[in-house]
């Protein structure tokens, strides 16, 4: 049975995202900021990372990639479409200084079910928020790490560059409101919430 562990970091207070497995094999999501501070909480807790999965590349979830990266000897997996604004000041909302040094070490190009280090789990390609968004469904444990497209009660922001309302809209439709109501999703700010009470209540 996995595990999710959140850490909130950064002045936007975004999730740094956990998942770990009963012998604390690990993988690292969205390191978003205050690399020595998760760092240190990986450290604490025991955890043995195997690879940095990132839903999208908003300066906001990727500013410590680097530093995690390099104390743990692991790599960094994202989607094609936001391969080059994974390093790019501005075209990521990045601050005017690059933050990601060395490209992703992985692209992901097609959907569907991955396996990577010890962990088993499904990509969705939800653009709206981002381009090049995706979603990472953990089927046999029922919880999704969906990034910024489904908050709790609400969704995420399109007035991002390549943002748009209708096709984020489609997507959460698509991919995640079709899922079972009792699968957990942990949003990329704020609480956890349910398939379930997003039909109901956003």
């Amino acid at each position: 049975m996995l595990k999710v562990a959140k850490l909130v970091v950064g002045q936007i207070q975004e999730n740094t995202y956990v998942v770990y497995n009963e012998v604390n094999k690990a993988l690292v999501i969205d390191p978003g900021d205050d690399a020595d501070r998760i760092i240190a909480w990986i450290k604490e807790n025991g955890w043995e990372p195997e690879a940095i999965l990132i839903t999208h590349t908003h300066f906001d979830h990727v500013l410590a990639v680097d530093s995690v990266r390099d104390e743990f000897g692991i790599e960094v997996y994202v989607h094609e479409i936001e391969s080059e604004t994974f390093q790019t000041p501005n075209r990521n909302m990045q601050p005017s200084t690059v933050v990601v040094n060395r490209p992703a070490d992985h692209l992901w190009s097609e959907l569907g079910e991955y396996t990577v280090g010890s962990f088993t789990f499904d990509i969705a390609l939800i653009p709206g928020h981002s381009p090049g968004h995706v979603v990472y469904t953990f089927k046999e444990d029922g919880f999704v790490i969906c990034g910024d497209t489904v908050f709790n009660g609400s969704i995420g922001r399109t007035d991002t560059p390549g943002g748009d309302l209708q096709t984020l809209l489609v997507g959460i439709a698509r991919d995640i409101l079709t899922l079972p109501g009792d699968f957990v999703l942990f949003p990329g700010h704020g609480g956890p919430t349910t398939v379930s009470q997003e039909i109901q209540s956003n």
